[in-house]
């Protein structure tokens, strides 16, 4: 699932950012399921996942840091009864001016 910000910076983004950000997702999407199973699961030290300081059930993740300076921000939410992750917006560091 994603908002429509993420979906007008994902059309903003260079293609190179693109692949670098879903070659991100297999650790992403496997430490999403042991998150969900156990809340006290340690994150991939690589992705750097952590929640936003002051706002609630919001998440960002870097997806690169060497460059691009690539990061997302994402909430968890419910979809058919089980957990689902909603991404908000990518980009680099002036995405969490509207996380």
């Amino acid at each position: 699932m994603k908002t429509d910000e993420f979906a007008a910076d994902w059309k903003s983004l260079p293609a190179d950012h693109r692949r670098i950000f879903r070659s991100s997702m297999r650790a992403f999407n496997a430490a999403c399921e042991a998150y969900i199973a156990d809340p006290g699961h340690p994150w991939p030290a690589a992705l750097r996942v952590k929640p936003m300081v002051n706002t609630k059930g919001i998440w960002e993740m870097t997806w690169s840091l060497s460059g691009p300076d690539g990061r997302a921000t994402f909430e968890f939410t419910r979809v058919d009864g089980g957990t689902a992750v909603r991404w908000r917006r990518i980009g680099r560091h002036g995405i969490y001016q509207k996380p």
